[in-house]
């Protein structure tokens, strides 16, 4: 399907720019579905300039009256699931299953976005006698945000209704590989009532995102993408003496014991590493065996076949992506490693568009490799397979890994789940789960080299991100009983 040319989104208004522009290929087919701009300083200061002009009126509203267009959004968003799930199908490449759950999750986001006024009130205390002290949450500003491609709709939806829902005016810079489903929300959300140049959307590539780290205009960046240009976000904003919080990569261990229940581990784990193809930070990266694990190996060997390229298996989001996924299966090969299931091998179903960016699920096992596993993300559909002589050893494994967003442990044993979670270096656990994502309220964010900055991205933490606290302290009268402070 072919999509109009995609525009910005400023102060309620789509514009054209006259700026270069660039394909969006579907990963379905490697065809043309429409073109993006690359904008420039010069659209993200038009951006910021119609958010600065917006600000005062939305955030003097109440928060109950910002939730209620927030509700609305909510109940636009649920009227319109299969024709989003479809735009994320066209352009992400998810199975149209996968892009229904991508929707239905933004709207549980936005569920708890409208439930502000109930989280993020003040508090009121008579400290003394005659003296009361009051606290609230104060809005930031203009702030920003930079969403990856893997998740085009849901990724905005952890940042964007907290944002606005706390009171500030939000830029989005969406990935310019997957860029369509974005305007999709600057429509709905006018739809919804929303106040033109509260939501604005610049698109494009390095240099949008350099103009939002470095605009005075803008208080605070949330970023969600790899941990190398995590870093040089985090860097380079708070550099400029804003806010930042950064996202970065993964590489997810579970820890596997012989005790683990065959069939809700098999069946659990290929959903995890082939669901979205591998493309999501909490994918199922590494499993670390303790003893032998042999027959769920094997068993979890029969489970990825049923994820067939193009069928139940989405496409790689590009060439260049899916190249870089069988440079490094060889390069496995070369280390000595085994592959179980080679995802290079994978016929392409006869109703599937041979065009498509296709790789099938892919296990490597390094237990009998002469060379270590190598300790970098690969987001893809690959599993990876390393040993441990016991529970203990496994979890010094994982707290080698840079990184920190998951890990999971497989067992029927609570005391072992329980070290587990206790131990291991991740800010999301797992116990018999291979996808340990938090749901509403509770917030989704990793450790170590998974994020930078401080609190997580959603959930009631994200909240003390997007606004600043301020304390009045009063006393109206002299009081004939007084304490030091009064």
């Amino acid at each position: 399907m072919n999509y109009q040319e995609v525009k910005n989104y400023i102060n309620g208004q789509f514009v054209s720019c006259n700026n270069k522009r660039i394909d969006v290929d579907s990963p379905l087919t490697g065809k043309v579905i429409s073109t993006v701009p690359l904008s420039t300083y010069k659209d993200v200061d038009e951006a910021v300039t119609a958010a600065k002009k917006a600000f005062p009126v939305w955030s003097g509203m109440t928060s109950k009256m910002r939730s209620q267009i927030l509700f609305n959004y909510r109940q636009i968003l649920e009227q319109n699931v299969e024709s989003i799930a479809a735009i994320i199908h066209d352009e992400n490449g998810k199975t149209m299953d996968e892009a229904t759950a991508e929707v239905r999750k933004s709207i549980e986001l936005t569920e708890f976005a409208s439930s502000v006024p109930q989280i993020a009130y003040g508090e009121v205390l008579e400290v003394s006698v005659g003296v009361q002290c009051k606290s609230e949450y104060v809005p930031l500003g203009v702030v920003a945000s930079i969403s990856p491609f893997n998740f085009p709709h849901m990724v905005p939806h952890w940042t964007v209704p907290n944002a606005i829902a706390m009171g500030n005016c939000m830029i989005l810079k969406p990935s310019e590989i997957a860029p369509i489903t974005a305007m999709k929300m600057g429509e709905m959300l006018k739809q919804a009532g929303l106040p033109d140049g509260v939501f604005n959307i610049v698109n494009g590539a390095q240099d949008v995102v350099e103009a939002i780290c470095d605009h005075p205009g803008i208080q605070a960046v949330s970023f969600v993408g790899s941990t190398p240009v995590a870093q040089i976000v985090y860097r380079r904003a708070t550099s400029n003496l804003k806010r930042c919080l950064a996202l970065g990569g993964a590489k997810n261990h579970l820890i596997v014991l012989p005790d683990a229940n065959l069939e809700l581990s098999a069946t659990d784990i290929a959903a995890s590493m082939c669901g979205s193809a591998g493309q999501r930070c909490m994918a199922a990266s590494v499993m670390v065996a303790v003893g032998n694990v042999n027959p769920l190996i094997e068993k979890l060997c029969i489970e990825v076949e049923k994820y067939k390229p193009g069928i139940k298996m989405p496409p790689i989001i590009s060439i260049k992506s899916r190249e870089n996924l069988i440079n490094y299966i060889e390069e496995a090969e070369k280390k000595g490693a085994t592959l179980l299931v080679d995802g290079r091998k994978f016929p392409v179903e006869p109703e599937v568009d041979k065009n498509g960016y296709y790789l099938g699920p892919t296990i490597i096992d390094w237990r009998n490799a002469k060379e270590k596993m190598p300790e970098r993300e690969v987001f893809g559909p690959i599993f990876e397979i390393i040993s441990a002589k016991s529970v203990e050893e496994a979890i010094d494994i994982q707290h080698e890994s840079p990184f920190g967003n998951a890990a999971s442990a497989f067992t029927q044993n609570g005391g072992i789940a329980k070290m587990v979670a206790q131990k291991a270096s991740a800010g999301m656990i797992g116990i018999n789960i291979g996808v340990p994502v938090p749901r509403e309220p509770f917030s989704f964010g990793g450790w170590n080299a998974s994020k930078y900055g401080t609190g997580d991205i959603t959930g009631k933490s994200s909240l003390g991100f997007w606004s600043q606290i301020k304390k009045v302290t009063s006393k109206w009268a002299k009081q004939e009983i007084t304490d030091w402070m009064s």
